[in-house]
């Protein structure tokens, strides 16, 4: 149910049930765990792409079978876990929906660096009407990316997004045509695969809320000194600021 591929310096990893619109199960979770996990410690990765199997939607959210059978699953320590493993990993990690995204499926976009969304797709979050909460890190990351406000239309008022309106509030950053998804991800992908200690130096700058001049200092280390000491300063920094 999950499919990982591996090219050269990229992974790309799809969620592989589109029967049933690729909702997360505990054990498609525990492979996202491994996968992340693995991901930390491959030195030569660059960029880890995460999508969706068909063209219709990209997660549904936690398998609600699975849920209401263990009312446990969605609270389950496994959730935040995963999406702290994918948001602390040091290369460029990039969400390209190929389709509606919904529930615990935003634990996977909100943890990504860059988010890509097909024409058409819709954005909605139903925990509340559901009877269910969100997961504390999605809350966090949705109010750093959007604001007080319109995480409150998402979650409070339940809200459905299109691509469009996504894209106008910042919740995602391209939207592009199926058929330019490869190409939009190769674009975005292309520079970090090339200069892997910028991308790492950049990616702890951008995390820092503000000038800090040991982390600047590591970042001109490791980029024009190559100093692999920092490097790994860097990507210490990057996994505990997700």
């Amino acid at each position: 149910m999950i499919r990982l591929e591996k090219t050269a310096n990229r992974w790309t990893i799809t969620l592989d049930r589109a029967d049933k619109a690729n909702a997360l199960t505990r054990d498609m979770l525990t492979r996202l765990d491994e996968i992340f996990l693995e991901a930390a410690g491959a030195d030569e990765l660059r960029t880890v792409v995460i999508t969706g199997a068909g063209d219709k939607v990209f997660c549904a959210g936690a398998d609600l079978t699975e849920a209401r059978e263990d009312p446990l699953f969605t609270t389950d320590p496994i959730w935040e876990r995963v999406s702290s493993r994918l948001a602390g990993l040091s290369c460029l990690t990039i969400c390209a929906l190929n389709g509606t995204l919904a529930g615990g499926g935003f634990g996977l976009a909100l943890a990504c660096d860059l988010r890509i969304a097909a024409e058409g797709a819709s954005l909605f979050y139903p925990v509340l009407k559901n009877g269910f909460l969100p997961q504390p890190s999605d809350v966090l990351r949705m109010k750093r990316l959007i604001g007080p406000a319109r995480t409150s239309m998402i979650l409070l008022a339940a809200q459905r997004l299109t691509s469009a309106q996504a894209l106008d509030w910042g919740l995602i950053d391209i939207v592009a045509t199926r058929a330019q998804m490869q190409e939009t991800i190769s674009n975005l992908a292309g520079a970090g695969e090339k200069q892997a200690r910028g991308l790492i130096a950049i990616k702890a700058m951008i995390r820092q809320d503000g000038l800090n001049p040991e982390i600047h200092q590591a970042a001109i280390d490791a980029v024009y000194s190559n100093d692999p000491a920092a490097l790994e300063r860097l990507r210490k920094e990057i996994s505990t600021t997700t």
